[in-house]
């Protein structure tokens, strides 16, 4: 009787070992690539139960979940020769199971090396403005090249970005330097044209003017009141000869000048202007 108990413990023992031997469990994101005898089955499997037949199947878990593969920093030459220190980041996902055990040995280590080889290359052949300013076209050239050299081994690269960019400590001030330049050199344009353009309105204002004396003396007169509304100790006002030429006609007139002296005269003492005298022959 204890025989037959031991006996029947020991195929239940095996029973169990071969039970759990054949089933496994596979999560939503998983699939298994299955060798039966070194074959490989066709399709994958899962999610769920895969049974297995023991000591004859074998299976390959592979995750279908976008990984996120950090590429080293890459020593880069670009293409006007300036030395470059470039780091990435590339996003890729297994589309194809079968492909990615069968056909390659560690799909990661070679999509990392095929990645690195890629950045090299592709911003070597980009300027350092073009490195700088167009990001978004040199990703998009990373993620296609890598994409066809990874695509036999269902490998499906998505997004590639340059994380960062460095350049030698003597570059960043030639660039800093070269900044400062174009910055000058706007504010200059700018305050050039709007000079141009207060000339322009002044010339303007002027055939206005010119047109109607009494337009220059209201102005001289807001001129005044403009100047007056601070509290300055010493006022200089610039009085206008033609507003006080009506007076020195009057004068001339009622001979109220100085002896031997004209109404022309008078005006060009008051201008500020040598007195000329005649020359005599």
């Amino acid at each position: 009787m204890t025989a037959v108990i031991v006996a029947v413990c020991a195929v239940l023992a095996v029973i169990a070992v071969l039970a759990g031997a054949s089933v496994r469990v596979l999560r939503e994101y998983e699939r298994a690539v299955i060798f039966r005898l070194g074959r490989l089955l066709a399709g994958d499997k899962g999610p769920g139960l895969i049974f297995l037949i023991p000591f004859v199947d074998r299976m390959v878990r592979v995750s279908l979940r976008t990984v996120t593969l950090s590429i080293p920093p890459q020593d880069v030459i670009t293409r006007d020769n300036v030395p470059a220190r470039v780091n990435a980041v590339a996003y890729f996902r297994v589309v194809d199971p079968d492909d990615s055990v069968v056909k390659i040995e560690d799909f990661l280590a070679a999509t990392s090396q095929i990645s690195q080889t890629t950045l090299r290359s592709v911003l070597g052949k980009a300027e350092l403005d073009t490195l700088l300013a167009k990001r978004e076209e040199l990703n998009d050239d990373l993620q296609q090249i890598i994409d066809e050299q990874t695509e036999p081994w269902g490998i499906k690269v998505t997004t590639v970005e340059i994380k960062d960019v460095e350049i030698p400590s003597s570059m960043q001030r030639a660039m800093a330097r070269q900044a400062e330049a174009e910055r000058e050199r706007r504010a200059k344009i700018i305050g050039a044209e709007g000079e141009f353009q207060a000339a322009e309105k002044l010339r303007a204002a002027a055939d206005v003017m010119a047109g109607n004396p009494t337009t220059l003396q209201l102005r001289y007169l807001q001129t005044l009141l403009e100047i007056g509304a601070d509290q300055n100790s010493t006022v200089v006002f610039p009085l206008p000869i033609d507003l006080i030429r009506p007076l020195i006609d009057v004068a001339e007139k009622q001979g109220l000048l100085p002896p031997g002296e004209t109404g022309a005269q008078l005006s060009e003492r008051l201008r500020g202007e040598p007195e000329r005298t005649p020359v005599e022959r």
